[in-house]
């Protein structure tokens, strides 16, 4: 079967989103590529950003390659799955250009795997994949009946029906992955470096899946949730083929990067450098010293609150105090350039002692974001302890309660975000 896997072409005029907005690569499509060519599909991947191609060249191209199956994603890159723009206006752009002419349609990512029902009216796909999709999407191109495949959702009647829960893929012997030449040496952006001027390329790795603990901010709850780690001969062999294409910095895309001495002591031994992001609180000082002689430039640190009552609230599960954590941040400083402790708002946080501990941390060298909005995901506990199980109407919900409760938004939104129906008018005919 010739199978074409997209990622179109990402814009977030007007949006909530607050993920990077520079190309990356599309790990998903990636993996599923694998697994279909392992099977003897003919498979053609596209990224509308990476290639620098728009929704209607991105059509053109597919139409040329005359698939029996197309899919497209709803969130750009699995990196992004947890903090996914709510519209679905831009697959939805590529499938009006598209018309029809991709063959069977599928899309994937957490639009679906969390709200089915609404996904396949807005997209007019024919079927959604609910959790990770490479091992689904190789299943969906080896079969003609796609209604016994689990982890999927069809519409019948105008109501989405439901075969068999979210997939979770194995992923730890996942193979390793390659790219085009011509998409690494475009791929200019270092994910979330701040230590110096980029050299080489950047990439986009996988070492675990999922995660152990359940805040009740992460989105995660239906797609990417289970904690697996990665084989290390293939993650490395992949690795080792980035290098070569002249790749100098990766970033490792794992919900949370955990100690792993194996993983650290290899990339040591390697010319790449890295960032990943992480809980704090996990690491020693041993392995933070390790971590940084390995390579690491960039720590993101999932620190979410400043005081006791806003990580209780946000149910990080956290076995230190402020000051530890302060501690431990500014010891992570001392061995990688680059430390952010990321802050979201709660309403418990004493706002001045928040700016105290910011200042102090700030002040040594840890840099410590203004808590921005928490947006109350579909796919996260926050949404379903405040309306339950997600509906048809979940994300306009979450996105209208976002935009009363807050004035002022992250750093990168320099337009006031508009309301979901606005954002998704182009799918209105579909809806």
């Amino acid at each position: 079967m010739k199978v074409a896997l997209v990622n179109p072409h990402w814009t977030y005029d007007s949006s909530i989103y607050f993920g990077c907005r520079e190309p990356h690569l599309p790990l998903e499509h990636g993996f599923s590529r694998a697994f279909l060519e392992r099977d003897g599909h003919e498979v053609l991947m596209l990224d509308g950003q990476l290639q620098g191609l728009d929704n209607s060249e991105l059509a053109e191209r597919v139409a040329g390659f005359a698939p029996a199956m197309t899919v497209v994603t709803t969130a750009p890159t699995y990196l992004f799955w947890r903090c996914a723009p709510p519209e679905l206006r831009v697959p939805a752009d590529f499938l009006d250009r598209l018309a029809g002419r991709g063959g069977r349609t599928v899309a994937v990512g957490p639009h679906g795997s969390a709200t089915p029902a609404p996904t396949l009216r807005k997209l007019g796909v024919e079927l959604v994949v609910r959790g990770e999709c490479e091992e689904v999407v190789a299943r969906l191109a080896g079969t003609g009946d796609w209604s016994g495949v689990p982890g999927t959702a069809m519409l019948r009647d105008g109501e989405a029906v439901l075969c068999g829960p979210q997939a979770v893929s194995r992923f730890t012997d996942h193979p390793a992955l390659s790219w085009p030449d011509a998409w690494v040496a475009r791929h200019a952006h270092h994910h979330h470096r701040f230590d110096g001027a980029p050299h080489g390329a950047g990439a986009e790795v996988e070492a675990s899946r999922g995660c152990p603990y359940e805040c009740s901010f992460c989105a995660k709850m239906d797609f990417r949730d289970s904690y697996r780690r990665r084989d290390l001969a293939p993650l490395l062999e992949e690795i080792d083929a980035l290098i070569a294409q002249g790749v100098g910095y990766l970033y490792f895309i794992d919900e949370i990067f955990l100690p792993q001495k194996a993983l650290l002591d290899a990339l040591a031994e390697r010319d790449v450098v890295f960032g990943v992001q992480t809980r704090i609180d996990l690491w020693k000082p041993a392995m933070l010293d390790l971590l940084g002689r390995a390579g690491c430039v960039s720590i993101e640190a999932g620190l979410e609150s400043l005081t006791v009552e806003g990580r209780e609230q946000l149910a990080k599960r956290c076995r230190m105090d402020t000051p530890e954590l302060a501690d431990r941040l500014i010891e992570a400083r001392r061995h990688v350039p680059f430390v952010q402790a990321n802050l979201i708002g709660v309403v418990e946080d004493d706002h001045d002692l928040v700016d105290h501990w910011r200042n102090h941390l700030i002040g040594n060298g840890v840099w410590a974001n203004e808590p921005v909005p928490l947006y109350p995901y579909p796919s996260s506990p926050s949404y379903r302890a405040m309306w339950g199980a997600p509906d048809d109407h979940a994300w306009e919900r979450a996105h209208r309660h976002y935009l009363e409760a807050f004035r002022r938004f992250s750093d990168i939104q320099d337009q006031k975000p508009l309301p979901l129906p606005e954002l998704e008018r182009s799918c209105g005919a579909r809806a």
